[in-house]
């Protein structure tokens, strides 16, 4: 196994990003959907909450998070040659989230400055 730094952040970006499809993406939601159940907050209000312990697994991100590394770091032990295409396309997405995340994050904030500015 050749684990070089390059590989390592690869493996960090690609999990961050398989966590995130499992958890929160609505294209997996049909997986996590027999695990969760609506629960009455309010008379006006429902909430999604867990069934199990694998619906709660699959909704906490530390949970998953643990397990998509788990997951990548054995696929990219025992199958390097395959593991590394799985790795490279969703460490690209992990990447691009990440960065998408920040620019989405500055341009609002950048909206707020410009909204109190005009106020003044």
């Amino acid at each position: 196994m050749d684990l070089t730094w390059l590989n390592f952040i690869m493996i960090i970006l690609a999990s961050y990003r398989l966590t995130h499809l499992i958890v929160f993406d609505k294209i997996t939601e049909f997986i996590r959907k027999p695990f969760l159940k609506d629960k009455k907050i309010s008379a006006t209000e429902t909430k999604r909450v867990p069934k199990s312990m694998f619906g709660y697994l699959l909704t906490c991100y530390w949970c998953t998070g643990i397990w998509s590394a788990i997951l990548l770091g054995i696929l990219f032990i025992f199958t390097p040659l395959f593991a590394k295409y799985i790795i490279f396309i969703l460490a690209i997405a992990g990447g691009q989230a990440i960065l998408e995340t920040f620019v989405g994050v500055n341009i609002k904030r950048t909206e707020w400055y410009n909204s109190e500015i005009q106020e003044k």
